[in-house]
């Protein structure tokens, strides 16, 4: 049926139509779950294993998992990757991740959770997603990107096994499928130990599976297509300057996955908000507040182009296939979140720590 419709609608077409499906299932279940990296650091590096940290656990192996699966079934070749195939840089996944979660605190969100948050009639995540996507379409061909090709040529890493996790730790995708596994239990102990909701369990694992699901869906284009398609998961880096340059510009670029990822994940984080009746208007309450999210908004999108990614790009949808570049940039936003969170808010937080106040 899938190959009826690619003939019918071609690449392209079919590509952006899966984004969007895809989106509008990421969209919903992340609003819903109230999925949230920067939420998730704050928990963790204050002590407080509660369901903010269960949530992004959880959703991470299954998305973990599931991909390790396709891999092991044929469904999924990870080395064609870019994150894997292409030269990478580790000096700019380390840095960028820093500077990604240093601007995801600032912020009080990744990219993915400011158009969710955009989508719930949040006036400050749409200042922020669009300064985003403005400093990523700068970093990527723009005033920025000589700053972002000299940081990335400090040190750099070769495509193809030297790229790979699971070569350079010499294990094999079995062994990979089993760290999905170990790390999907862990994360079963903390979502009980914090007696999560059964929502907040669907949510999350749901979220997880989307990954696997753009994975899986590009994957069996590229390998059906008449022309050559390259496989790709979800992210919001790429796609956020590539839809700033639709606005921007003629001719546009051709429409693809991505063409179809954002307004399907806004679509889908609106009706999650109408569902959950969460739709409320604010805006900035000071100049303070407004001065921190636009430089928070900077930083991260400078930090995304650098690393390779956001949260979901980088963090959740490399590390899903074991890409090396993507483990550093998500540890560069755990420990930039961290310190960032410790320097601008030193506070003890309580335990009902609210995800974007």
């Amino acid at each position: 049926m899938l190959t009826d419709w690619l003939e019918r609608l071609g690449d392209g077409t079919l590509l952006a139509t899966g984004g969007g499906l895809i989106g509008v299932a990421f969209g919903f279940l992340a609003q819903r779950s109230r999925f949230c990296l920067r939420a998730a650091v704050i928990e963790f590096w204050h002590g407080q294993f509660g369901d903010k940290l269960s949530v992004w656990l959880l959703a991470f192996c299954s998305a973990l998992v599931a991909v390790q699966t396709l891999v092991m079934t044929g469904g999924l070749d990870s080395s064609a990757a870019r994150q894997i195939a292409a030269r990478g840089s580790l000096s700019g996944a380390l840095l960028g991740g820093l500077l990604f979660g240093v601007g995801m605190v600032m912020t009080r969100g990744c990219a993915s959770r400011l158009l969710i948050l955009s989508a719930t009639g949040n006036l400050r995540a749409l200042l922020s997603g669009l300064l985003f996507a403005v400093t990523a379409q700068s970093s990527l061909s723009g005033a920025l990107s000589p700053l972002r090709a000299e940081i990335s040529s400090w040190k750099t890493v070769e495509g193809g096994a030297e790229r790979d996790l699971l070569a350079t730790l010499g294990l094999t995708p079995p062994g990979g499928l089993f760290l999905g596994w170990l790390g999907f239990l862990i994360a079963v102990y903390f979502a009980k130990r914090s007696k999560l909701r059964p929502g907040l369990w669907l949510g999350s694992i749901g979220t997880g599976l989307t990954v696997a699901a753009a994975w899986g869906f590009s994957q069996w284009v590229a390998r059906n297509a008449f022309d050559p398609v390259q496989i790709q998961g979800l992210t919001f880096s790429g796609p956020s300057a590539e839809w700033l340059m639709r606005v921007l510009q003629q001719p546009t670029p051709a429409i693809g996955f991505e063409f179809g990822l954002l307004p399907g994940v806004f679509a889908g984080s609106a009706v999650g908000a109408w569902m959950g009746k969460d739709f409320k208007l604010e805006g900035f309450q000071d100049g303070y507040s407004m001065r921190r999210y636009i430089a928070g908004a900077i930083l991260m999108g400078f930090g995304a182009m650098l690393s390779g990614g956001c949260a979901v790009g980088a963090g959740m949808t490399g590390g899903a296939i074991f890409a090396l570049t993507s483990w550093l940039s998500l540890l560069g936003m755990w420990l930039g979140a961290g310190l960032t969170d410790h320097w601008l808010d030193p506070r003890e937080i309580p335990r009902n720590l609210p995800i974007a106040p």
